[in-house]
């Protein structure tokens, strides 16, 4: 039986997608850009002429890809934005499981936010900041996940709001990798001195301190109209933080702290601009990619731990 012009078509287009998927399209390749320095190569070529970065198998080939997944513009700050806020359901969905609607233990600023309070417990077993001996010691991925969870709806709110108002702005000048490096190591910093004090802590604040810091370090020194403006602003900011903090004991502002000293330290080490040469990206996406997978080990660790302890 002789078939219709239309289903013979259509026939066809499914043929070359199939083609196409399996590697025997008709159609000739084209010229592809170097992931690593931009440079146009060859449309067959497997490694790049200009850097010699594999077009294939390299973390810049690796970032690109995964660039196709992530928002164009402010990629590490709304994947912070959507990790913050995904571990905040699973928190408040084991909360309304096992205890209920319940601040964590301790008053203060989860008292004060406890609209939407995660029980503490619940935030002990997904990574809360615990006292650095016997507990963060042993269980170092505590400094990593406490960045990311929080104890309310409206700390999150707050943090995250804070978050989209700076962070862009450190990730224009960092570039994507070297910022998502930046907010999660002020993060590990800030927590790191408050589990030496003790405390039972959770929230992003710290990191959120560890951008100001990095803002504070790049405009010191510096005689300019606009940086003198910014770092009066900066100041500000710092003192609202201070009596913030004074007014509600509950804050962690040893965590604040340390975040800010760190952003402070790594934002004289770090040059304030977008990686430009093939070695400077590289390094760069080192950076990224070290970070993301101490982010993904600590996950797989507080996950380990879940099953354990079911």
């Amino acid at each position: 039986m002789a078939l219709s012009p239309r289903l013979r078509w259509r026939l066809d287009r499914i043929r070359e997608k199939l083609g196409g998927l399996f590697g025997s399209s008709n159609e000739p390749r084209r010229p592809q850009l170097c992931p690593a320095c931009g440079t146009l190569v060859g449309a067959n070529a497997t490694r790049c002429h200009q850097c010699g970065a594999s077009l294939t198998f390299s973390m810049a080939a690796a970032s690109r890809s995964l660039e196709r997944w992530l928002p164009a513009t402010s990629p590490a700050t709304y994947s912070i934005l959507a990790f913050s806020c995904l571990l905040y359901g699973v928190s408040l969905l084991a909360t309304m499981r096992e205890t209920g609607l319940q601040p964590p233990p301790g008053g203060g600023m989860f008292a004060l936010f406890g609209i939407g309070g995660i029980n503490g417990d619940v935030l002990q077993r997904l990574g809360a900041s615990l006292p650095l001996i016997p507990y963060n010691l042993a269980q170092p991925w505590r400094f990593v996940m406490a960045v990311f969870l929080h104890g309310s709806l409206m700390h999150i709110i707050f943090n995250m709001w804070v978050l989209m108002d700076v962070g862009p702005q450190i990730e224009e000048l960092y570039g994507s990798a070297r910022f998502f490096f930046i907010y999660v190591m002020t993060g590990i910093g800030g927590y790191v001195l408050s589990s030496l004090r003790g405390h039972f802590s959770v929230g992003g604040s710290g990191a959120l301190l560890g951008l100001i810091g990095v803002m504070l370090a790049i405009t010191t020194g510096r005689r300019s109209a606009s940086m003198q403006m910014l770092r009066s602003q900066i100041i500000r900011w710092l003192i609202y933080i201070a009596v913030w903090g004074l007014l509600f004991p509950g804050i962690d502002n040893y965590a604040h702290f340390g975040g800010l000293a760190t952003g402070f330290v790594l934002g004289k080490i770090m040059i304030d601009r977008p990686p430009v040469s093939p070695e400077e990206r590289k390094r760069a996406q080192m950076l990224g990619w070290a970070t993301a997978l101490v982010v993904v080990a600590s996950i797989a660790m507080v996950v380990r731990g879940l099953f354990q302890g079911g």
